[in-house]
């Protein structure tokens, strides 16, 4: 069951002419969720029809009063109105997965273009008008993704190319960043490396925009995926019915979250990250695919993890986990199995 409460609610005649719907996702993360809105508010483009919709995700930290008392603020320096544009708000009881949350979103979206986002996610400017160029001038791309930067402003990798054997065996090679990685930090770059949007094969979905006629002739994200390969999924998806995927370099998002070090909160989400791994490669490329997959990958962790050995601050233990999870991805408790079991 969903609540929905929105602001500036219009009819559908209306809403026909909203051009881009900011598609937001959060899970217990308030004071990020609250400056990704105040983000999104700093860089909407100039006369661009816009609405924003937030999905709370069961979350018990007073996340959807927070949007609801964001949306009625008075705007500082803006001659005592109310922030621009529509808002709304859709209330989960139960929690569901990432993928499920972004499906949830472009259903209910009416922009012509959806930009997906994490509660974690803030754009820098020029982000959204950037990528909503790049989707014009390319009649054919399904999606397009923005650079993302870690805390501290650096590029991280978020855009690859598709898992498969090959990838699995250039990650053995540790040629990774050489030869998977498409973006970002690790990428062999060009001197117009930053300015030049190009095809890439699938894109992190922490600040990725999607024409909605695309998302829907794929019929969106894949509810299986509780979280992570989600987007690889469905950038799958969208090339194998004839779209195709875009890095905007000149688009960035700081994104703050990262797998953690720390096992105590972090081995769920490392189960979580290996089984749907798992899963991609016997959705895509079969069973024979998947076994092979699972013991390269598996290999490269625990070479990283006897290297680690003599490098004190390296997380040995953490890769020993990982190579563990390669290898037998339905052992342990993900984060699917946490929420059902806590109830969300």
């Amino acid at each position: 069951m969903a609540t929905i409460w929105g602001r500036h609610f219009r009819s559908d005649a209306m809403r026909q002419g909203i051009l881009l719907s900011y598609c937001v996702v959060n899970t217990n993360g308030r004071e990020d969720l609250l400056a990704c809105l105040d983000a999104i508010e700093r860089t909407r483009p100039a006369g661009v029809e816009a609405e924003i919709l937030v999905l709370d995700n069961a979350s018990d930290d007073g996340s959807a009063e927070a949007v609801r008392r964001w949306a009625e603020e008075i705007v500082p320096g803006g001659g005592g109105g109310r922030r621009a544009g529509a808002i709304r708000l859709i209330e989960l009881e139960r929690r569901e997965g990432k993928a499920a949350n972004d499906s949830t979103l472009l259903r209910e979206a009416r922009g012509r273009y959806c930009l997906l986002l994490n509660e974690d996610s803030e754009l820098r400017p020029g982000a959204a008008a950037a990528l909503l160029a790049a989707l014009d001038t390319d009649p054919r791309a399904g999606a397009a993704g923005a650079q993302l930067l870690d805390s501290k402003g650096n590029p991280v990798p978020c855009a690859w190319r598709f898992p498969g054997v090959g990838t699995a065996l250039a990650g053995a090679l540790f040629l990774h960043r050489r030869l998977t990685v498409q973006s970002g930090r690790g990428r062999r770059r060009g001197a117009d490396d930053t300015a030049t949007v190009r095809r890439v094969e699938w894109a992190q979905s922490s600040a990725l925009m999607v024409r909605r006629e695309a998302a829907a002739e794929v019929g969106y994200l894949d509810p299986a995926f509780f979280v992570y390969y989600d987007e690889c999924d469905f950038c799958k998806r969208l090339a194998d019915a004839g779209w195709h995927t875009l890095l905007v370099p000149s688009a960035a998002a700081v994104h703050h979250d990262q797998l953690s070090t720390d096992l105590s909160a972090g081995l769920p989400r490392i189960v979580e990250f290996h089984r749907n791994r798992d899963l991609y490669m016997r959705k895509h490329h079969g069973r024979t695919a998947a076994w092979m997959v699972r013991r390269l990958t598996a290999w490269s962790y625990a070479l990283r993890a006897l290297a680690a050995l003599a490098v004190p601050s390296r997380p040995a233990r953490v890769y020993w986990v990982h190579a563990r999870q390669a290898l037998l991805p339905r052992r342990g408790e993900s984060l699917r199995d946490r929420a059902e079991r806590s109830g969300y």
